[in-house]
């Protein structure tokens, strides 16, 4: 018994010494990035600029457009070549007249695209704190009237920040960043991203505010031809690790009539921040509304993306609103930040770290060491024991 308790121990720590070295040394597949912009700030800068990025892997190829023409939208183009390319017709793409302006070629090789435009900034008074949204609606601001700086490049990292005709400071930022390896966003809330996934963090800085009790609303598009993002998934984790106190994933997602498989994504966690730098008081909640359909030709005339690549484009759309009630307003600080991963295939997973897989296996092993060897402790007392008893003969 002594000796199956021990092979029993022995077996399980084994077992997770492996675990913890898998899951450290396990090394997922690169991409090569490479980064192209095209010119319009320099030759007609009312038309706003194109970013293509194009991250080739082993067998195939994501080509992420981010385009500040009309409302900023970011494409993601899936193709099943490493030497697949994305061709720019630019006159025609500025002109924004039909669609066709910007081809995959080869078109054989195209396996999946997918769009998310950020079309309206929506801003309410809310005076009796309750953080729903109803008549007190300002006049919403129309991103694709915003003035759009020139696309700022960092790579792998992008910023394109804008401001509308009426703000007299501040402004709207979105900052895309790809990534050729698997890891984590370095500032809160720490998503996990895989190859197959680009980040997009949004935030309001300086903004004036309408009232003195102001909340925000971001309203998005997923344009796709025959399956745009359609349903958000809510999973619940045990493991708030990476982003403290926040235990929900929201997933809006992309299948081929309604089955398991996920085309593509959006992702998020259910938090934003007051602060640039925060700390774990600047966190704010944050809701999503439900999606539903929308006018192709609408989302098509606010996006020169949308209008050079899709030809009959479906939509869906859906707002994000920040603040619940009690927690404090927009004015308090001004800012406002807010971080989505956008990508094809399944969206990743969280998992427990391996710092956290070895405290659970300290945790768990350290009792089965002391029962294991308070078991052969006794086993060996009473052995000792019955060897050493002497018996009076019966007569």
């Amino acid at each position: 018994m002594a000796a199956g308790s021990a092979w029993s121990g022995g077996l399980y720590v084994v077992l997770v010494l492996w675990i913890v070295t898998v899951t450290c040394s396990a090394e997922p597949g690169r991409r090569q990035i490479s980064m192209h912009l095209y010119p319009s700030s320099h030759s007609t800068p009312q038309a706003g600029d194109l970013l293509h990025v194009r991250a080739v892997g082993d067998n195939d190829t994501l080509h992420f457009l981010f385009c500040s023409q009309g409302a900023p939208t970011l494409l993601l183009i899936h193709t099943n070549s490493t030497s697949s390319e994305v061709q720019v017709n630019w006159p025609e793409f500025v002109a924004r007249n039909t669609s066709g302006s910007l081809k995959v070629e080869p078109e054989s090789s195209l396996m999946y695209s997918s769009a998310v435009v950020f079309s309206r900034l929506l801003e309410y008074d809310d005076v009796n704190d309750t953080a729903e949204p109803t008549s007190d609606l300002f006049p919403p601001y129309d991103l694709q009237n915003f003035t759009w700086n020139p696309i700022n490049l960092s790579e792998p990292m992008a910023l394109l920040c804008g401001t509308d005709a009426s703000f007299t400071n501040g402004s709207l930022c979105l900052q895309l960043s790809v990534f050729d390896s698997e890891g984590r966003g370095e500032a809160w809330p720490h998503l996990l991203h895989s190859v197959n996934s680009s980040q997009l963090e949004v935030w309001l800085d300086g903004i004036p505010a309408r009232a003195t009790q102001s909340r925000f609303l971001l309203e998005m598009h997923a344009v796709g031809e025959a399956y745009p993002l359609s349903t958000v998934d809510v999973y619940q984790s045990i493991d708030d690790e990476y982003t403290p106190s926040i235990f929900k994933v929201s997933q809006w997602v992309s299948s081929v009539n309604g089955s398991s498989d996920v085309l593509g994504y959006a992702l998020w966690k259910p938090v934003a921040y007051r602060q640039a730098r925060p700390a774990l008081e600047d966190s704010t909640p944050c809701r999503h509304s439900v999606p539903r359909a929308q006018s192709g030709s609408t989302v098509t005339a606010s996006s020169g993306l949308i209008r050079g690549f899709f030809s009959d484009p479906k939509s869906m759309a859906l707002n994000v609103s920040f603040g619940l009630a009690g927690e404090p307003f927009y004015n308090v600080t001004r800012f406002l930040s807010w971080t989505l991963l956008v990508g094809v295939g399944s969206p990743p997973v969280d998992s427990f770290s391996p710092l956290v897989v070895a405290i659970m296996a300290v945790g768990l092993g350290i009792p089965m060491i002391i029962l294991l060897v308070g078991g052969i402790w006794l086993c060996i007392r009473k052995s000792k024991g019955a060897s050493s008893a002497s018996y009076e003969p019966i007569n």
